[in-house]
């Protein structure tokens, strides 16, 4: 469904109620540009927008269906722009991703939400109080677009931030939870997914020349860029922490299996003992002391208990209980 749209002449927004003929009607004007937003639109409700703005279907395909990689593809003058905003949903420690898939062309900029995770009524908001900067086109756009969702990418991964810190005391401390490292790892892996193809397109909006952007933005795509790079290399920074802490976690586990192994052995062997004596006690012998003497009980499990603490703290000393 169509969530906003307007026309914008010099950077203010029209009054007059909007329709996808009288945007047509406008392409070529270096005045005025179109800003349409749309949320999961079905193909029927993409149509009107696609025949509006000649969108190629290729691209229309990969809007309607979303799922896509970070990717930056141009048809002609028109750019196609796919990127994944993030945010953390803290009680249950995953990232929760959207889709914003953009066409930017020098006199409109269609924008295509999936997910709640990326929505842009800030962003329209924060340009449409800054005339002189909406002026400068849909280009404007691209990047006020593209550095909410790198900004969105830091608050993310201040809030994972905090929980990976978490995980790694107490590993060093009670133990820490083998399945919660693991479901950390996957979140950081997935963000890597997200956020790292997203260098190469912003890197070509910041050094290449396309219609759709004024140059005098090149050093604000630039700035959102450099931003990107500093997150993804935080990303891989917990991405390797994680994995320490996943192999130090196992280490423990593996250190206190060959403890409990080494105190059930210990305890296998002290009670080995008096089984077999009684063992060998309890067989037909014709002297049997134990029977003809009133010392012979006493002395067999007097016997048998030295055994026993004998072993005991040999076993111990040697740190085996």
């Amino acid at each position: 469904m169509i969530v906003d749209a307007a026309i914008y002449k010099n950077g203010h927004r029209l009054e007059e109620p909007f329709s996808f003929d009288h945007a047509h009607k406008l392409k070529g004007d270096p005045e005025t540009c179109v800003w349409v937003g749309l949320h999961e639109p079905t193909k029927e409700e993409f149509e009107a927008a696609r025949d509006a703005f000649g969108l190629h279907e290729l691209a229309v395909e990969d809007a309607v269906k979303a799922h896509q990689r970070p990717k930056l593809e141009t048809y002609g003058q028109t750019l196609f722009l796919v990127t994944k905003p993030a945010r953390y949903v803290d009680p249950v420690e995953i990232i929760e991703f959207g889709e914003i898939l953009l066409f930017v062309d020098p006199d409109f900029v269609v924008a295509v939400r999936h997910g709640e995770a990326s929505q842009l009524v800030e962003v329209r908001h924060e340009l449409e109080a800054d005339p002189e900067r909406l002026a400068l086109g849909p280009g404007s756009v691209l990047h006020a677009i593209l550095n909410r969702v790198v900004r969105d990418y830091t608050l993310v991964l201040d809030a994972l931030g905090d929980d990976v810190r978490e995980v790694e005391e107490e590993v060093f401390s009670t133990g820490g939870d083998l399945e919660r490292i693991y479901r950390l790892k996957q979140e950081v892996m997935s963000f890597q997914n997200a956020a790292q193809p997203l260098e190469e397109p912003l890197f070509r909006l910041s050094t290449d020349d396309f219609a759709a952007i004024h140059p005098s933005l090149k050093p604000y795509f630039r700035d959102v860029h450099d931003h990107l790079l500093r997150v993804v290399d935080r990303i891989n920074a917990f991405s390797d922490m994680l994995s320490s802490i996943l192999a130090a976690n196992l280490t423990q586990v593996s250190l206190r299996q060959n403890e409990d192994m080494r105190k059930i052995s210990a305890y296998v062997a002290i009670a080995a003992i008096p089984t077999l004596l009684a063992g060998i006690w309890g067989m037909n012998f014709t002297f049997m002391p134990e029977i003809d003497e009133r010392w012979g009980y006493p002395l067999a499990l007097g016997i048998m208990a030295s055994v026993c603490l004998f072993l005991y703290s040999r076993f111990k000393k040697s740190g085996w209980l």
